[in-house]
């Protein structure tokens, strides 16, 4: 038999291979190629997505979603910038509060705008009764040195006692050791202090739709303008646990105190105090000077004062409804004492 060539082999393959493609086209073949793509596609598309984490699932169906949320859900903020003094004269003053001896240093010129130049915080243990004649002078020496140092004149250098530190029995005696020194102590009221810290946080352009909260150890002072005229209220402060006040009463007296602010003053409350400042410190920004609180159940504390003193804060933000609760890392209310100075 004559053997076939490479050529005759080509041949016959490929008419072999052109009658099968011919007769699995007639069959339907290519319908069923396309249905098998077809299903392979869909099926890999939903394995993919089947493999994948549930919340990234989610995630992914709702990611315009979240976007709306983290907006509507963003913290209030405040802008704004205090006005700076032009050519103002350095004025310090001394506050003995409830807690502890501080220092201020202030500029203030003759329109009252001022800024905080200095701010020295001390623990004089006032209210634990453990500070001696000899406490409260080496503490005051210290601070008007630092004062007198710093370029301070000796007549502008003030004494403030704060009205909760005049409830403490030991107050009497410390007052009588700055006598000793030559130095007049100036006493306040809760009323006047909440006025005088109204005077020095508030700014001017938001008289008219804001409040005042002042967060002390001794008490606390909520204020606001009503007309001409500056309303100030006293309740407890955050040592409140300290005389076996539970919170539920402190929170039902502040609760009643807060509902006699005008509603068009809720629009922001500007807050001071030692425990407004653990709150700011949490989520301050930066060494801005303005912060604005998270709301009260945002905070876990641990120490008795500062629950406390969040207690306080939580009645005042439930019964006002007010969101923005801003506090000034430079204010307090001694400083609105220099600025009723003449």
């Amino acid at each position: 038999m004559q053997r076939l060539t490479v050529a005759g082999r080509l041949i016959i393959t490929a008419l072999v291979v052109a009658a099968f493609y011919f007769g699995f086209s007639k069959l339907g073949g290519q319908e069923l190629l396309k249905k098998f793509k077809t299903t392979d596609s869909t099926q890999t598309a939903s394995t993919t997505s089947s493999t994948l984490p549930a919340e990234e699932q989610s995630s992914s169906e709702a990611s315009s979603n979240s976007n709306d949320e983290a907006t509507s859900t963003a913290k209030a903020s405040f802008d704004y910038t205090a006005p700076v003094p032009i050519a103002g004269k350095l004025k310090g003053v001394v506050e003995l509060g409830a807690s502890g001896f501080n220092s201020f240093i202030v500029r203030i010129d003759k329109d009252k705008n001022w800024k905080l130049e200095k701010a020295e915080f001390g623990n004089s243990l006032v209210t634990e009764n453990m500070a001696t004649d000899e406490d409260v002078r080496t503490g005051l020496k210290k601070y008007i040195g630092n004062m007198l140092d710093y370029g301070v004149g000796g007549k502008e250098i003030h004494f403030v006692v704060s009205s909760g530190a005049i409830k403490a029995e030991v107050t009497q005696k410390i007052i009588k050791a700055l006598k000793s020194l030559n130095y007049y102590v100036n006493t306040v009221t809760p009323e006047q202090e909440g006025v005088l810290g109204l005077k020095v946080v508030q700014p001017k352009e938001f008289a008219d739709n804001s409040f005042v909260v002042d967060i002390g150890s001794g008490n606390t002072k909520i204020s606001w303008h009503e007309g001409s005229a500056i309303r100030s209220l006293e309740s407890y402060g955050a040592k409140y646990f300290q005389n076996s006040i539970d919170d539920e009463t402190v929170a039902k007296e502040i609760s009643a105190k807060s509902k006699q602010i005008p509603s068009a003053n809720r629009e922001t409350c500007f807050i001071i105090g030692g425990v407004p400042f653990e709150l700011a410190k949490a989520v301050r920004k930066g060494t801005e000077r303005y912060t604005v609180l998270d709301a009260p159940s945002a905070y876990k504390l641990d120490n008795a004062k500062s629950k406390a003193g969040l207690n306080i804060y939580k009645a005042v933000a439930e019964t006002t409804g007010c969101k923005k609760f801003v506090f000034d890392w430079d204010a307090n209310f001694t400083i609105g004492f220099l600025l009723n100075l003449p």
